[in-house]
């Protein structure tokens, strides 16, 4: 009888979903991982996928018709992470291995806030995947803490730097590329920026996701700053290349992160950023050499760091050379995909087509 050749179910968003995990799947497709393996990908969430029980209808088909089956889940922390855990559940009744892909932020929280149950379950499927993939060390961390068993590796995740033309940058232009709520520190960027104004008085925000935008105004409308902040909504890729290219400094002091992949492009476009040394962030900024760190709530600090990099452009240049070069090393989406495909080769899938497993991304 002929081998069997084993085939890859990799679930998660579908494609054109806004999100961080929609942004990295097409990272995927155009670095040709799904032409290199035998992927076959479910949308388990977003427009045009068929649902949750449509999703699972379609993975029940896989595991009955491929004798030779592995499994990769992306899913983040709340809810939504309960709709994956029916796939895994699935997967390892039908002792099929299965990658589980952590991303953003919230991890710990959901942790404590899940109950006796609800951890011990997060426990079961942390300690059965054959691999945990988290995109930091302080994720790694946390892991050991409440699942000594689980098999974890950081896959860094992968980001494209490019060159920014410096004449694209528009001097004073603030940049918030995220959730527009609390815990990424939007408010607080609001306070800095009007602290600002005194001393730069052009300067001007541009706060670019989705999230409570009404909220974000109305706050900007009490500080008297209403005419210096600007909304786009949730952007594309190109989009948001362009804003990248455009802004003057990135700021996103969040109160609560794991390694934000906005704040990973930004280093990429070469664009000076001030941060919160939370979760994964101070693995990659690292203060005053590629980056500035300041504390979550401390808006002073982050007011005197942005009027630093307005007002000395030369400053915000050197820093952001140097960002992108710390990207480039760590982020380039070729070292990534290499230490996804190790994984991948671990779960015995390295039978199918050495060939093909190594054929150049395009």
């Amino acid at each position: 009888m002929a081998p069997v050749n084993p085939r890859l179910a990799m679930l998660g968003p579908a494609p054109g979903t806004h999100g961080a995990i929609a942004a990295l799947l097409e990272i995927y497709r155009e670095q040709g991982l799904f032409k290199r393996w035998p992927i076959e990908f479910i949308a388990t969430s977003g427009e045009g996928a068929a649902g949750t029980l449509g999703a699972l209808r379609e993975f029940a088909r896989l595991l009955v018709q491929e004798r030779n089956l592995a499994v990769h889940v992306h899913a983040v922390a709340g809810r939504a992470f309960w709709r994956e855990a029916l796939f895994m559940a699935l997967a390892a009744a039908a002792h099929c291995p299965f990658i589980l892909h952590l991303h953003g932020a919230g991890f710990e929280r959901f942790y404590e806030d899940a109950g006796a149950p609800g951890r011990h379950a997060l426990r079961f499927f942390l300690e059965h995947a054959a691999c945990v993939v988290v995109p930091c060390e302080s994720l790694r961390t946390w892991m050991r803490g409440v699942a000594r068993q689980a098999q974890v590796a950081c896959v860094p995740t992968p980001v494209a730097a490019f060159e920014a033309p410096a004449a694209a940058r528009q001097p004073n232009l603030v940049l918030f590329l995220g959730s527009l709520d609390a815990a990424r520190g939007v408010f607080d960027v609001l306070e800095a920026v009007s602290a600002l104004r005194p001393a730069v008085p052009d300067v001007r925000l541009l706060c670019a996701g989705d999230g409570d935008r009404a909220a974000v105004a109305r706050r900007a409308e009490a500080l008297g700053i209403a005419d210096a902040v600007k909304f786009t909504g949730w952007v594309g890729p190109s989009g948001k290349r362009a804003l990248l290219e455009s802004a003057a400094v990135f700021a996103l002091p969040s109160y609560e992160e794991a390694l934000p992949t906005s704040l990973l492009e930004a280093m990429a476009a070469g664009l000076p950023v001030v941060a919160s040394p939370v979760g994964g962030i101070p693995e990659v900024l690292a203060d005053g050499v590629n980056g500035f760190l300041c504390a979550p709530g401390d808006v002073s600090t982050l007011q005197r760091l942005l009027r630093k990099l307005l007002v000395e452009p030369s400053l915000g240049a050197r820093i952001g050379a140097a960002a992108r070069e710390s990207v480039r090393l760590r982020h380039a989406p070729e070292r990534s995909l290499a230490r996804l495909e190790e994984l991948y080769s671990g779960i015995g899938l390295a039978s199918f087509g050495n060939a093909a497993a190594h054929k150049p991304a395009h």
